[in-house]
């Protein structure tokens, strides 16, 4: 092949690796990017800040299991990336940040001249919040370090990787060179296989505990074998919600910060925990009380092991793990069946009796959406009611912040997974935002309206920081910044051409709206004026208590 460009190899490499979309800002170091990346059939959709160009780099990969790729400038463009990146690194999700770098001509190590958007060392600015980083140092080495970074990101534990490069590179020509020979795979050797199955096979109660690795590794199948095999309850991470079909005999409702579903963790003799290293969201701080018997499943001994120490760990890749478990079948499938509806009946009484317009609000989403949606929140209470109750129907069907937990991430993600609908063959997406996490990227209408995404928008406006009041309000303080006047968002959507409603409550009305707003072909935004009181998924609520 005749010599090519080091932006046409960069593109080169993107192609070969099966990526469809981008998302990115131009800058004057990257032009060269946009003008090699015109001659593909990529698809390049150009955001209103690097951060969101990173949040729906995010929104793509969760949605597809896919790659995700931002690309952006130097300095400052890269800089503005930071929040999305430790969303990915903490959310587990496959992204590539691109970034040029001043020209290496210009460029003296360990000095910083006062070039344009020149830093000391941008790649270390990465090195929190990435897998890890890499710059090339010669145009030639762009297209196969792009291969070294995308295989890197989306190995197990999968995550978000840095690329920078050196602006002159993109315009220098040099010979291609063959990307790198994929990585063999590794041979899965389980000496505590047998232990582990023994183990499961005396235990009198047992449980399975499934985080986001479990769904990355689509082991949910398998998991749904073994605990019928167990009859044993599965409970399932904010990372893994939709892992098990909704009508699964051994699925247990959400979440685990109900007394009603955390009583099946504390009954449990046996705990098998599969893709999940039970951070501090999910396990109350670590007020959960250590299991008398834990067998952990993760591709990384380590993270198995920072929270609760296992006495088997299995190291591989999950559903290779589980589908070699065969522990003895276990009676008593019925009966648990009929404990966990009874369970998933008194939680739905909880809510409809602690917060109404809650139960009015997730049943509406249960009874509208079509089956093929995906549901996008941020951080805010209606999101945490979405992240903790709703009933995901199928893997990759809900996108939460609670690994970082970055406020503003709803609303470009949801670009992404919109963009993602055709690689999927998947429906609409239905973004759940508060008014202030909303306004973080609110400049992000004007890409929502030039790429026709199928997303439907639901700002909730509760006048300000409504979890942020809670907590105000329950320390008995006064309220300083959470609250203020809201702008007329139905207006704003409307400026940028993009069809709004409002409405109050999340009665008949906004049922009604929302049926009409999901089955449009166009992107639409529906704006619900309502307070709502936090669920018991968040800190200020968890029933466990630290005791003196």
């Amino acid at each position: 092949m005749a010599g090519r460009t080091g932006a046409q190899q960069l593109v080169d490499a993107l192609m070969a690796l099966g990526t469809e979309v981008v998302f990115g800002l131009p800058g004057v170091h990257n032009l060269p990017l946009w003008e090699a990346l015109g001659q593909t059939g990529i698809r390049v959709i150009g955001v209103r800040h690097e951060q969101a160009a990173g949040y729906a780099a995010d929104g793509y990969a969760r949605r597809t299991g896919k790659l995700g790729v931002a690309l952006v400038t130097t300095g400052p463009g890269a800089a503005n990336t930071l929040g999305a990146v430790g969303e990915a690194m903490a959310s587990a999700a496959p992204v590539l940040v691109v970034a040029t770098e001043i020209p290496s001509t210009l460029h003296r190590p360990g000095v910083v001249r006062g070039v344009l958007h020149e830093t000391s060392d941008q790649q270390a600015m990465f090195a929190p919040v990435t897998k890890a980083g890499f710059t090339v140092h010669r145009a030639d080495q762009i297209g196969t370090t792009v291969h070294r970074a995308a295989r890197l990101a989306l190995q197990p534990q999968t995550g978000p990787v840095y690329l920078g490069i050196p602006t002159d590179y993109l315009r220098e020509v040099t010979p291609p060179r063959e990307p790198p020979a994929p990585p063999a795979e590794r041979v899965l050797d389980l000496p505590d296989l047998a232990r582990a199955a023994e183990l499961l096979s005396t235990a009198r109660r047992p449980l399975i505990w499934a985080g986001g690795g479990a769904l990355r590794a689509e082991a949910g199948e398998a998991i749904g074998k073994l605990a019928e095999r167990l009859a044993a309850p599965v409970l399932t991470t904010f990372g893994a919600r939709g892992l098990l079909p909704l009508e699964h005999p051994c699925l247990a409702p959400n979440p685990v910060h109900t007394p009603e579903v955390g009583q099946l963790w504390d009954e449990a003799d046996v705990v098998l925990a599969i893709g999940t290293d039970f951070d501090g969201l999910m396990t109350q701080n670590w007020l959960m009380p250590a299991p008398p018997k834990l067998i952990a499943v993760n591709v990384d001994a380590g993270d198995a092991a920072k929270n609760y120490r296992p006495d088997i760990t299995l190291v591989g890749d999950a559903r290779r793990v589980v589908e070699s478990l065969h522990p003895q079948q276990r009676p008593g499938l019925a009966e648990l069946t009929a404990r966990l509806a009874g369970i998933g009946r008194r939680v739905r009484r909880r809510i409809r009796d602690e917060e109404p317009q809650a139960a009015d609000f997730l049943s509406t989403l249960e009874e509208v959406l079509p089956p093929d949606a995906m549901l996008v929140t941020d951080m805010c209470v209606a999101g945490y009611w979405v992240g903790g109750f709703h009933r995901v129907r199928a893997p990759r069907r809900l996108a939460y912040p609670m690994g970082w937990g970055t406020l503003g991430y709803g609303f470009p993600a949801s670009i992404g997974a919109g963009a993602a609908a055709e690689a999927v063959q998947g429906g609409r997406v239905v973004c759940v935002t508060g008014d202030g996490g909303f306004l973080y990227a609110v400049g992000e209408l004007a890409t929502l309206a030039e790429e026709q995404l199928p997303v439907t928008v639901v700002v909730v406006d509760d006048g300000g920081y409504g979890m942020l009041r809670y907590d105000q309000d329950s320390e008995g303080v006064p309220r300083r910044g959470v609250d203020w006047d809201s702008p007329d968002f139905v207006g704003l959507a409307r400026s940028f051409g993009v069809h709004a409603d409002r409405v109050s409550g999340f009665g008949r009305a906004f049922r009604r709206l929302l049926s009409e707003s999901v089955e449009s072909d166009e992107p639409n935004m529906l704006v619900v004026r309502a307070k709502l009181k936090p669920p018991l998924n968040t800190s200020p609520r968890w029933y466990r208590k630290q005791r003196d």
